[in-house]
């Protein structure tokens, strides 16, 4: 578990938002105390080769630093060199019939460490939560801590109320999406308002929308919470607005 990732969305072979991917990577590694062993620019070289060597045009490129070989301690070896792991695979996003519906989700506490903020391979919760998503027969679960939101098992999740859109702080109890400020920049670039804030599990269960966003799901209406629907059910104006806004801004 001693190591961090990134994925990168490709689109027709160009990556999206890969300043901000590389940015996170080496906030990433900077909190773990993993030394960056490439600059932004070699890092985009390594995933051209793969993505270029990739049939797909459209991919999700997969990058991992573990900290490196070494005789299995807990504190950090001497002289480790970091460990470079770079794979791709196909992307395909939700199509529009899964867009049209609407998607369902659960909720469950979160039961995961305090530094949900770093990109760390250690996953054992997000799994654990996926999995009692898929047991409910269910694309994601919602996660609250003490009661307030925080976010997926792989993704953010945003809330519309009265024309809104609200996430929660970006602290350690949530990882910064990079759609985090992919969302405020299309609520900017739309006129709609934005905010970040504690969501209490009340205010998510009377939301007008609720959102879920990552690199794979782009971003998606959550029309179905623990098998109640969501308003009036359907996808909502805010949702097509942004969804629309991020086709725009995606590379063609």
């Amino acid at each position: 578990g001693d190591g961090v990732y990134e994925v990168v969305p490709i689109y027709g072979r160009k990556p999206f938002r890969a300043d901000q991917h590389l940015a996170r990577l080496a906030r990433s590694l900077d909190k773990v105390r993993i030394s960056n062993p490439h600059t932004p620019e070699e890092w985009m070289e390594l995933v051209g080769r793969i993505v270029d060597a990739y049939p797909a045009a459209d991919q999700l490129a997969y990058i991992q630093v573990t900290r490196g070989v070494a005789k299995r301690l807990h504190p950090f070896p001497k002289d480790a060199k970091p460990t470079v792991f770079i794979m791709t695979s196909s992307h395909t996003p939700p199509s529009a019939e899964v867009r049209a519906r609407g998607v369902t989700c659960v909720t469950m506490d979160d039961i995961r460490w305090l530094r949900c903020d770093i990109k760390s391979v250690s996953l054992l919760g997000n799994i654990l939560a996926a999995q009692y998503a898929v047991e409910q027969n269910a694309v994601e679960a919602i996660q609250f801590r003490d009661d307030y939101l925080t976010e997926g098992s792989a993704s953010n999740v945003w809330i519309v109320k009265d024309g809104k859109v609200c996430g929660p702080h970006n602290d350690n109890l949530v990882l910064e999406g990079i759609r985090y400020g992919l969302i405020q920049e299309l609520c900017a670039a739309e006129g709609i308002p934005f905010e970040l804030r504690r969501i209490p599990r009340v205010d998510v269960l009377a939301a007008d929308e609720v959102l879920i966003s990552s690199a794979g799901k782009e971003v998606l209406p959550v029309t179905s919470i623990d098998h109640r629907p969501v308003a009036s059910g359907m996808p909502g104006p805010v949702y097509r607005r942004l969804y629309e806004a991020y086709q725009r801004v995606k590379p063609e």
